[in-house]
């Protein structure tokens, strides 16, 4: 299998209050080799629109790939959404890397979204066949609960053939939705047995919907600080990975990236985002030191 190690930025205020700020980051990911690019989304806290964002590194660079880790569907008209990320695909020369999810356990974010819990999965579920037809079809009629179309279409479509889309999550649904539904996994807040299991469910599921996942499309999402776990991450992965030690969660230094990296790819990971905890002070020193001990694991 290939690896691939990918980069991603979520709050940081002070890179963005920079006019010129990401556009450095994107030039030194760049340079150095990395993959991809990644955006999570999060209305209630100070990181960038996905969209917005995948479209300035789409025109900054030619050689990144880009994506959300992940964006939330339910919520969102599923036509203007395959739209948007058809556009991107296109006018990046198939650099676009669709990842969807269902969004955090948090009110704040429920209310942006105006989509209860319980009808979230539910939402996903109709939205993501849906848009699969809208990037393939010349024309849609589709009748379910959510969404009503007759001859809907986008155009352009995508570049690539077939516009591949990769899910989130680790609850056992969400493993099986994956498997039934999706062509990737971007885990995110787990361990190296988590992973094995998870893959081991998304497989057996694929099977049972008659379909396959192919095995170098599992990526892992890795946190991580420089030094001690902040007492507020500690108790995040606690709360989502009761029984995991939290350095088997957020790598703790570049060194332990490098080796959660190994112990993930072991179990058959093959994608990587590395996720920084906390806005680096410097951060083209930041991607420099982190290239020198992880982009030689690149295949």
């Amino acid at each position: 299998m290939k690896l691939r190690i990918g980069y991603g930025i979520g709050a940081a205020p002070s890179l963005f209050a920079d006019v010129g700020g990401l556009g450095r980051v994107v030039d030194d990911l760049d340079r150095l080799g990395y993959d991809s690019l990644w955006f999570p989304e999060r209305v209630n806290s100070p990181q960038l629109d996905p969209i917005v964002a995948m479209s300035y590194v789409a025109g900054r660079s030619e050689r990144l790939k880009f994506g959300p880790a992940v964006s939330v569907v339910p919520g969102r008209n599923p036509i203007l959404m395959a739209k948007a990320l058809a556009s991107l695909d296109l006018v990046s020369g198939g650099r676009c890397l669709a990842a969807f999810g269902l969004g955090i356990a948090n009110t704040a974010e429920h209310q942006a979204f105006q989509v209860e819990r319980k009808e979230r999965a539910p939402w996903l579920e109709e939205a993501l066949p849906l848009m699969r037809r809208l990037w393939t079809e010349d024309a849609v009629d589709h009748h379910g609960e959510r969404f009503h179309v007759e001859g809907a279409r986008i155009l352009p479509k995508p570049l690539r053939d077939p516009f591949e889309v990769w899910l989130g999550g680790q609850a056992p649904s969400e493993l099986r939705r994956t498997g039934r539904l999706a062509d990737g996994w971007l885990a995110s807040f787990c361990t190296p047995r988590d992973v094995s299991e998870g893959i081991a469910a998304i497989n057996q599921a694929a099977s049972d919907a008659g379909r396959s996942i192919d095995a170098d499309h599992y990526g892992v999402l890795i946190p991580y600080v420089d030094g001690a776990i902040p007492d507020l991450l500690a108790k995040r992965v606690a709360d989502r990975r009761p029984d995991a030690d939290p350095r088997d969660v957020v790598a703790t230094s570049h060194s332990r990236m490098a080796e959660m990296i190994l112990e993930f790819a072991e179990v058959g990971a093959s994608k990587f985002v590395m996720f920084p905890v906390v806005e680096p002070p410097d951060w083209t020193a930041e991607l420099t030191a982190l290239a020198d001990v992880t982009l030689s694991l690149q295949t």
